[in-house]
C-alpha cells in the first residue's frame, strides 16, 4: 500500500497490516473506554449513616408521634448519611499490548479508508507563535479538529498549538487512541509514518 505525500509527486510506501487492516469497531471501543477510565480519578467519597457525625440515640418514642424511627442519621434525613455511599476506587481496565496495538492499526486504518490521514514530508514552525501555525494548517485544509503528529514534536510547535483548543499535537510515543478517534483528519510526517509502523509491526 502507498500513502500520497502532500507536496510531492511521491508516494511513502506503507504497511497493509497497520494502514490496511479491517476496522474492529467492538475492539476499538473496548480501548477508548479503558484509555478514557484509566485517566479517572475515581476519588469520589460519601458517607453513610455510620460514619456521619451525630448521635444514633432515638429521636422520638417508639408510640405515639406518628411514624416510628430511630436515629436521625438515617438516608432519610436531611443531614443524614447516604444509602449507597460511593467510595474511593480505581476505574482502569486491563488491556493487553497486543489489543491496544491493534486497536490503533485500526484506527489508522478506517482513518485513511476515509482519507482523514495528510502525509507530509514534515511539519514545524521555526517560532512559537500561533499565527504562523494557523497559516500553515490552512493551507493543509484539516478541518476543525487536526491532529499533528511528528517523530519528536518540537517545543516551538507544542507552544504554537496551545492557544488553539481544537488542535492537538503528538509525538509517536504519546500518540492514544481517544486523540485518533476524536480528530477530524490526522497531519503526519512521512518519519512519523515509519516509527508507527516499527511501533504496531
Amino acid at each position: 500500500m502507498e500513502l500520497n505525500i502532500n507536496g510531492s509527486a511521491s508516494k511513502l510506501a506503507v504497511s497493509d497490516a497497520v494502514f490496511g487492516r479491517d476496522f474492529s469497531q467492538d475492539l476499538v471501543h473496548q480501548v477508548v473506554v479503558a484509555y478514557r477510565n484509566a485517566g479517572r480519578a475515581g476519588t469520589k467519597a460519601q458517607k453513610t449513616r455510620s460514619e456521619v457525625n451525630g448521635t444514633t440515640k432515638k429521636s422520638k418514642k417508639q408510640k405515639g408521634g406518628g411514624a416510628r424511627h430511630g436515629a436521625l442519621t438515617a438516608p432519610i434525613f436531611v443531614g443524614g448519611g447516604v444509602t449507597f455511599a460511593a467510595k474511593p476506587r480505581s476505574f482502569a481496565q486491563k488491556v493487553n499490548r497486543k489489543m491496544y496495538r491493534a486497536a490503533i492499526a485500526s484506527i489508522l486504518s478506517e482513518l485513511n479508508r476515509q482519507g482523514r490521514i495528510t502525509v507530509v514530508e514534515s511539519f514545524d514552525v521555526e517560532a512559537p507563535r500561533t499565527k504562523g501555525l494557523i497559516a500553515k494548517l490552512e493551507g493543509l485544509s484539516v478541518g476543525k479538529r487536526p491532529l499533528i503528529v511528528t517523530e519528536e514534536a518540537t517545543d516551538n510547535l507544542y507552544l504554537s498549538a496551545r492557544n488553539l483548543p481544537y488542535v492537538q499535537v503528538r509525538d509517536v510515543q504519546g500518540l492514544d487512541p481517544v486523540a485518533l478517534v476524536g480528530a477530524d483528519t490526522v497531519v503526519v510526517t512521512t518519519d512519523a509514518v515509519k516509527k508507527i509502523e516499527e511501533w504496531l509491526a
